[in-house]
């Protein structure tokens, strides 16, 4: 039977709303999306949680008409703007030797216990990158190891309470129950990376409208993450004042001939600001310059990060680019210019099914990685912001056969007596008068086992006494 989930990603510039079916085996099929443009938004910050929450109604509203879903339970995206993180590391005696989920919790839950958390930040994510068992170091899972003591290095992402809670107010006034709380930059990474970038390690930048964030994946798990408050908006803005230009104008300029790679001695008119009849004749020499020059400022800051974080050298399969500003020509010639070489490629979000084809776009990497993140595809194991542990092991059940199953002179379903009688209750006997209760046990001593005949010994004479008896 298929589950319906909801993913819900608060940006800067737009809000968007995916609703997906989870088939049998996982995978994904959209049912309906809408998205709206972001009010009460700015940097990543809540500003205005009513008009926050109108816009949220809005893309909620065109995702659940598409679907015929009124799904009101969400994962939704939290940004960057106020998130730090730090490390901890947490070390626990395995008693019963075998490293079980508790054993991995109890572990994570310790590091967590030894960090020191400011009183003004609340937890949001706890992602271990690495496990040691005894004296092996990188484990990649401990899970069912045999050992006496585990460690475990992990990086815990906090963020402002203040910030948490506004968006909680803003997405709860629009109707909608908060499942899980995703950093946007982790769910963008999600949709994007591959397994061998996986496993070499690799840096994710989602370059949105008004932010730009930076998250370094080694180890299993992200090591680094960081905040840059400068996105494609400034790009309309920087235009509309150096060609004054309104800004509408202006990011119609930036998308028609932002091009990075190609100067062109073009000649263009636009108007001018206040004064509609007027036209200003604008070299598209000038355009080129604008916009490399607020790019080249804004990877370099990036590329500044990058090499703050001490994680280069464990980088082995480049930089992906996503978020809007990717459609910008010689983007990522650029950065890999910038980045000193460094392999660079466009990230589009993973392939879903259904109506996913509004949704491939790198614009959509965030609202994607929600819909995975839902179903799983989250660092292997992870205590998230409501404390639960979340990880793809199959619950521990029972070893040995349920009581329920074993049965009495009858195959198939089990009666109600011995329903009781398993559990503890007293049968009330038949009367021996009572024909039809007596036929309804359907108990006959032709259903003992037969005793080998020239090893009959106690138990096969009473058989026998007993047959002859009744």
């Amino acid at each position: 039977m298929s589950k319906t989930i909801l993913a819900v990603d608060v940006g800067s510039t737009k809000i968007s709303a995916v609703i997906a079916e989870v088939a049998g085996d996982g995978g994904l099929e959209v049912t309906g999306h809408g998205y709206a443009k972001s009010q009460g938004v700015k940097k990543g910050i809540i500003t205005n949680i009513e008009l926050a929450s109108r816009s949220i109604k809005k893309a909620l509203g065109d995702a659940r008409r598409i679907a015929g879903n009124n799904i009101s339970i969400a994962t939704v995206s939290i940004s960057n703007a106020y998130a730090r993180s730090l490390n901890s590391t947490g070390i626990v005696n395995i008693p019963h030797k075998d490293i079980s989920i508790k054993e991995i919790n109890r572990v994570m839950e310790t590091a967590l216990y030894n960090a020191n958390i400011p009183n003004e930040y609340e937890v949001i994510h706890v992602l271990p990158y690495n496990f040691k068992v005894d004296d092996q170091n990188f484990i990649e899972d401990p899970y069912g190891m045999n050992a006496s003591r585990m460690e475990v290095d992990v990086n815990i992402i906090l963020t402002q309470k203040s910030s948490l809670s506004n968006l909680t107010k803003a997405v709860r006034s629009s109707g909608i129950e908060i499942e899980s709380i995703v950093l946007n930059s982790y769910a963008s990474a999600i949709a994007t990376m591959n397994g061998d970038e996986k496993e070499l390690g690799v840096a994710v930048i989602d370059m949105g409208g008004q932010t730009s964030n930076l998250i370094i994946h080694t180890g299993n798990s992200i090591r680094y993450n960081d905040f840059i408050p400068v996105g494609s908006n400034h790009i309309t803005n920087d235009l509309s004042m150096a060609l004054h230009t309104p800004l509408q104008i202006a990011e119609n300029v930036k998308i028609r001939h932002g091009d990075l790679v190609n100067n062109s001695t073009e000649v263009i008119e636009l108007p001018i600001i206040g004064d509609e009849e007027s036209r200003n004749n604008i070299s598209l020499e000038i355009v080129h310059s604008v916009i490399a020059s607020r790019v080249e400022e804004l990877l370099m800051l990036l590329e500044k990060s990058f090499t703050k974080s001490a994680l280069r050298e464990q980088v082995g399969s480049g930089i992906i680019l996503t978020g809007g500003m990717t459609k910008l020509k010689g983007l990522r010639e650029l950065a890999q210019a910038v980045f000193h070489g460094m392999p660079v490629r466009v990230g589009f979000p993973r392939t879903l099914g259904g109506l996913f084809d509004d949704l491939n776009d790198p614009i959509f990497s965030t609202v994607v990685g929600l819909l995975l993140y839902r179903v799983g595809e989250h660092t292997q194991y992870e205590i998230d912001n409501a404390r639960r542990l979340l990880h793809n092991k199959k619950e521990e059940g029972q070893t040995e056969k349920d009581l329920n199953n074993i049965r009495l002179g009858q195959k198939g379903k089990p009666s109600d007596a011995s329903d009781d009688l398993f559990r503890g209750k007293t049968i009330e006997a038949p009367e021996w008068g009572d024909k039809e209760d007596a036929e309804e046990q359907n108990f006959s001593f032709d259903d003992l086992p037969q005793p080998d005949t020239d090893n009959q010994g106690t138990v096969g004479r009473l058989i026998n006494w007993a047959k002859q008896l009744f």
